[in-house]
């Protein structure tokens, strides 16, 4: 099943994706799918003239995972940590498909980072790999936007935790296997980024159940699985996409201001 949050008028609600291309069409669901399930309202909205917003707006939290594919760690001079590498990003780093990427001010040098995002459904703590399954809501793509020429030696908050620095969607896939899909990022419409989960040093429960161990997590937190070899900049007028097989493609344009 694929999971968007639209907006309504004022109000964002989420809906089931149902069709494609010229047939495709959003049915409202009553409520927040986390915790009341999805339970179709019976109103159904033609994809003509609806805005997709972001699938989910973490309750607390985006944790990343640094160096999880190791062509990735190898491109920029770097060995694959022994334990994960994790950071955070705050909520407000997140936006949507077609919201815009606004460079920072402070960097001259921004990438891309196309990547699986994971969304958490309940409250858990210290889940052990085999029970991870029973906490993941579904799936999205992500582009966890970096400021590379910053945070080399201390904090990474200006590297990886500004505004606009997660484009999340464009919809949440709940029955996906995680083990061995594509990962492609486009710039400008050009493949530069062609992987698969399949590479990730650790894949996605025992970064679940290794999180858990640091953090309490939340329904609607993300965890960020880190990304495959091909990382590089992005400038204003560019527009960069990430797609995931199972999932679709999450677009948005580059600015400066």
């Amino acid at each position: 099943m694929l999971i968007a949050r639209v907006a309504v008028g004022d109000d964002p609600r989420y809906a089931v994706v149902e069709g494609e291309g010229e047939n495709l069409s959003y049915a409202l669901i009553a409520g927040d799918p986390f915790y009341a399930g999805v339970e179709r309202t019976g109103k159904v909205l033609p994809a003509d003239g609806v805005r997709l917003l972001a699938p989910v707006i973490p309750r607390s939290k985006v944790v990343g995972i640094g160096r999880n594919y190791a062509e990735h760690a190898a491109e920029l001079g770097n060995e694959v940590p022994e334990d994960p590498m994790v950071f955070l990003k705050p909520n407000t780093s997140v936006i949507g498909p077609d919201d815009p990427i606004v460079l920072p001010s402070y960097s001259s040098d921004v990438h891309y980072e196309g990547e699986l995002a994971v969304v958490i459904s309940r409250i858990c703590k210290d889940v052990p790999v085999t029970r991870a399954q029973d906490v993941i809501f579904g799936y999205t793509c992500a582009n966890d936007v970096t400021a590379r020429d910053q945070g080399a030696t201390g904090p990474w908050a200006l590297k990886k935790g500004f505004d606009s620095s997660c484009p999340l969607g464009p919809y949440l896939a709940t029955d996906l296997d995680p083990g061995d899909l594509a990962v492609r990022t486009y710039l400008d419409g050009e493949v530069v980024q062609d992987g698969s989960t399949a590479q990730m040093v650790r894949g996605v429960n025992e970064l679940v159940a290794y999180v858990s161990t640091i953090f309490t997590l939340l329904p609607g937190d993300v965890i960020l699985t880190g990304t495959p070899a091909g990382v590089g900049p992005m400038v204003a007028g560019q527009r960069v996409e990430v797609e995931i097989e199972g999932i679709g493609r999450l677009s948005n344009p580059v600015l400066r201001r």
